[in-house]
C-alpha cells in the first residue's frame, strides 16, 4: 500500500493557517477598562492566560484537519494486466577456472570476471521486468539454474550465489547451448533468444556448439555470444609455499567458434575486455530485443479524509462551546 494526497496544492494554506496563529498571538486581546490591571493579572494567574488559548489552538487545529481532507489522503495500491508476452531469455554463463582471471575492475578495484559478469547479469535482469528470464550455468557440465521465471527476486539470489568452478573447471559450449535451447523451444512468445557469455573454448561435453547452435536455430532461437577478457595473459591470484601472488596466464578464447555459433543462431557476437564493455554489451541486446507490452494499470484507493474531517468537526463544536460557556469574554 502506498500513501498519497489528491489534491496536494491544498496544503499550501496551511502556511494560512500559521500566519493566523500569528496574527491570533500578537494582536491585542479584547478586554474591560480597568485601573488596576497588575491585579487582575494576578487574579487570572498563568492558569487563566493558558486558558485563553484553548480556542485559538482548538481552532487552529480544525483548520489545519479540514485543509488535509480536503487533499484528499488516499491510500492505494496499483495492479497490472499485462496483455502481451515479452521476450523469453536464456542466460548461459560460464563459471570454469578461467573466471578466476583478475583482468575486470569495479570501483577501480580488480575483481575476477565472474564478479563483474554477476553485477552486470544483475543490472540486466531488473531492466527486463516484463520477460521471462531463465538461467544455465556451465563450465565442464552444463546444468539448468533456473527455467524461465518473471520472479526476478529468485534470479537475482541465483546469480550472486554463482560460484567458480561450480559445474567444473573444463568448458563444455555445446552442452550449454544446447540445454538452453531445450527450455526455449517449447515455449511461445513473440520473441526468444539464448545469451551466451564464455572466456574459454569448447573442451568438454558431447556436442559441438557449432551442432548445438543449429539445432537451437531450427526453433526459431537467437543466439548472441559474448566472448569475455583481455586480450594477453590474465592476472591470477593462486597460492604458493610463500603466500598468495599473481601470475600471469593465457586463457584461450575461441573467438571463432563464438562467431559461427552467433552467426547460426542469427544474432551477433561481442568481445568484452573490461567491465565498461560488457555493461555496454548487454545494453546493446537490451534495445535490440524488445518487443511492444500492452500493460493495463488498476489503481484502487481508500480514502482516508474521513479520519481528519471528524475529529476537526469535533473540535469546532468544542471551541464553540467553549467560547460561549466556561471560556467566555468579555464584554
Amino acid at each position: 500500500m502506498m500513501f498519497r494526497f489528491a489534491y496536494p496544492s491544498v496544503l499550501f494554506l496551511l502556511f494560512a493557517v500559521v500566519g493566523w496563529l500569528v496574527y491570533a498571538r500578537l494582536k491585542r486581546p479584547p478586554g474591560v477598562t480597568y485601573s488596576l490591571t497588575s491585579k487582575l493579572a494576578r487574579v487570572a494567574g498563568a492558569e487563566g492566560r493558558f486558558a485563553a488559548l484553548i480556542p485559538v489552538i482548538l481552532r487552529a487545529l480544525c483548520l489545519t484537519l479540514l485543509i488535509i481532507s480536503a487533499a484528499r489522503p488516499q491510500l492505494y495500491n496499483v495492479s497490472r494486466d499485462v496483455r502481451s508476452p515479452g521476450v523469453d531469455i536464456m542466460l548461459c554463463l560460464d563459471t570454469s577456472g578461467s573466471m578466476k582471471a583478475l583482468d575486470f575492475q569495479l570501483d577501480g578495484k580488480p575483481v575476477t570476471r565472474l564478479t563483474a559478469l554477476k553485477k552486470v547479469t544483475g543490472d540486466f535482469i531488473r531492466k527486463r521486468e516484463m520477460d521471462r528470464i531463465g538461467l544455465v550455468v556451465f563450465g565442464g557440465e552444463a546444468f539448468t539454474q533456473s527455467p524461465l521465471t518473471m520472479d526476478k527476486g529468485l534470479l537475482l539470489g541465483l546469480v550472486d550465489k554463482m560460484k567458480i568452478g561450480m559445474a567444473g573447471d573444463m568448458t563444455a559450449i555445446g552442452d550449454a547451448v544446447a540445454i538452453s535451447g531445450k527450455r526455449l523451444k517449447d515455449i511461445k512468445a513473440k520473441s526468444r533468444i539464448l545469451i551466451l557469455l564464455t572466456d574459454g573454448r569448447n573442451n568438454a561435453g558431447e556436442i559441438t556448439p557449432e551442432a548445438a547452435a543449429e539445432a537451437v536455430h531450427v526453433f526459431g532461437i537467437k543466439i548472441y555470444t559474448i566472448g569475455i577478457g583481455g586480450k594477453g595473459p590474465a592476472p591470477f591470484r593462486v597460492k604458493s609455499l610463500f603466500g598468495t601472488r599473481i601470475v600471469y596466464q593465457r586463457v584461450d578464447l575461441d573467438e571463432e567458434t563464438l562467431k559461427k555459433v552467433a552467426h547460426t543462431g542469427g544474432g551477433e557476437y561481442f568481445r568484452a575486455t573490461d567491465t565498461k564493455r560488457l555493461s555496454e554489451i548487454y545494453h546493446i541486446i537490451d534495445r535490440q530485443e524488445k518487443t511492444e507490452i500492452k500493460v493495463k494499470e488498476f489503481f484502487h484507493f481508500r480514502e482516508l479524509y474521513p479520519y481528519f474531517l471528524i475529529p476537526a468537526l469535533i473540535m469546532f463544536c468544542l471551541e464553540i462551546f467553549l467560547r460561549t460557556t466556561i471560556l467566555r469574554v468579555l464584554p
